[in-house]
């Protein structure tokens, strides 16, 4: 058998393979209907969908034969797609190419074959449709004919099976994004009108008047604190925009991981005090890596935040910090813990867990997926693990930093 050179625009003619998907599936009853309609008309106990791939012949559609695919120098087929016009060869054993063949010599003892490209629109022959017999023969005008219908329709089809696919991936897509509308605005409906509702009462007050001043300085601080409240989700809201646009500011530098981490444990220590949790944070030293400390920083108190919210009081709070090839902080908590239904989704914007909305526990639901955009921005990764009723562990690996940090 003498090799078979390959098509000119080989690269091209793969690459649609591919970008049709079309090898994902074999075969596919839709094609395997094509190849059983090829073997009626031309009386041939075989008949194939044949898509050449780069490196195998793959059987779409087959009728006759259980095989799924061929080596790609076998029989007729890589010529069809080089010279993009129907091959009949009455007698494989005859034809110097063939006759040393493994499916001529051996099973299924091909003698004869007829195939005919599969031309796409964008003019690449991207395989055949093929019949074969284990006698010599050939095959009649109408039926040469027929196989050539038979491989524009196999053309026709795998596109329409390919856009088909993309636009049940753009139903869903635009569902998901009906449903990230409406968690959107159940979140921002109910976190901004509380803090509004609660301005505009303490204000009607003032303004009626006949406040002694203790009181009034009193409704003042509350305006003021859920003020900041509204400040506070319109920054996360924006940050979460710019995160999901790629557009948001990051400067990476070498910093200490450890002391992001301090900083960040820092900032919810009084909270955790009122709330009668136990935090604690577990460093034996600094631990360098590269990262936007400021981003780095705020994506370890999203965590920290969850963990405060979800753990009732006399729990308690584990922040670890961890060096090595990968170095990571870890958030474990003694809290209410996350439903297995409910962990793949937690990073997704705006998702609350049914769990926080029956406990009337506060929050926009964006907290970490902030988090996991800001990690990712970093290259690094974040893993969840939790059990209902017996807390939940996060865990931030990033990647290391080539130099070590000064230990004086």
């Amino acid at each position: 058998m003498s090799f078979i050179p390959r098509p000119i625009d080989e690269e091209e003619r793969v690459g649609e393979l591919m970008a049709l998907q079309a090898l994902e599936t074999l075969p596919e009853p839709d094609f395997s209907a094509i190849a059983q309609l090829a073997a009626a008309v031309c009386q041939a106990p075989i008949a194939l969908v044949n898509l050449v791939g780069s490196d195998g012949q793959y059987f779409k559609g087959r009728a006759g034969i259980a095989a799924t695919k061929m080596d790609r120098q076998s029989l007729a087929c890589p010529y069809v797609i080089i010279g993009r016009e129907m091959i009949e060869v009455p007698d494989m054993l005859a034809d110097p190419r063939f006759r040393d063949d493994a499916w001529v010599t051996g099973p299924p003892y091909v003698r004869f074959y007829a195939g005919t490209p599969v031309v796409s629109s964008h003019d690449h022959a991207l395989g055949t449709v093929c019949v074969m017999d284990q006698v010599p023969r050939r095959l009649s005008g109408t039926q040469r004919q027929a196989l050539t219908t038979l491989a524009t329709s196999a053309a026709g089809l795998l596109e329409a099976h390919y856009y088909t696919r993309r636009s049940d991936e753009i139903i869903q897509r635009l569902r998901d994004v009906e449903e990230l509308k409406n968690r959107f605005l159940r979140t921002v409906n109910h976190e901004l009108r509380t803090p509004l509702t609660s301005i505009a009462s303490y204000l009607q007050l003032i303004q009626d008047g006949g406040l002694d001043p203790t009181t009034e300085q009193r409704f003042l601080q509350v305006i003021e604190r859920n003020s900041h409240r509204i400040l506070g989700l319109i920054d996360e809201l924006l940050l979460v925009a710019s995160l999901n646009a790629r557009t948001a500011v990051h400067h990476p530098s070498s910093v200490d991981l450890t002391a992001v981490t301090r900083r960040a444990v820092d900032q919810i220590t009084a909270r955790a005090r009122t709330c009668e949790l136990r935090l604690r944070l577990h460093a034996d030293g600094p631990v360098t890596v590269s990262a936007d400390a400021r981003r780095l920083e705020h994506a370890l108190t999203q965590v920290l935040d969850n963990a405060l919210k979800f753990t009732p009081p006399g729990g308690s709070i584990d922040v670890t910090v961890a060096a090595g090839p990968h170095p990571a902080v870890e958030v474990r908590d003694s809290g209410i813990g996350i439903g297995v239904d409910d962990l793949e989704h937690v990073v997704e914007d705006f998702y609350r867990a049914p769990d926080a909305e029956e406990r009337a526990i506060a929050g926009t639901g964006v907290g970490l997926s902030i988090t996991d955009k800001i990690v990712q921005m970093h290259g690094g990764t974040v893993h969840i693990d939790s059990v209902p009723g017996h807390g939940t562990t996060v865990r931030i690996a990033l990647p290391g930093s080539p130099t070590a940090m000064p230990t004086g």
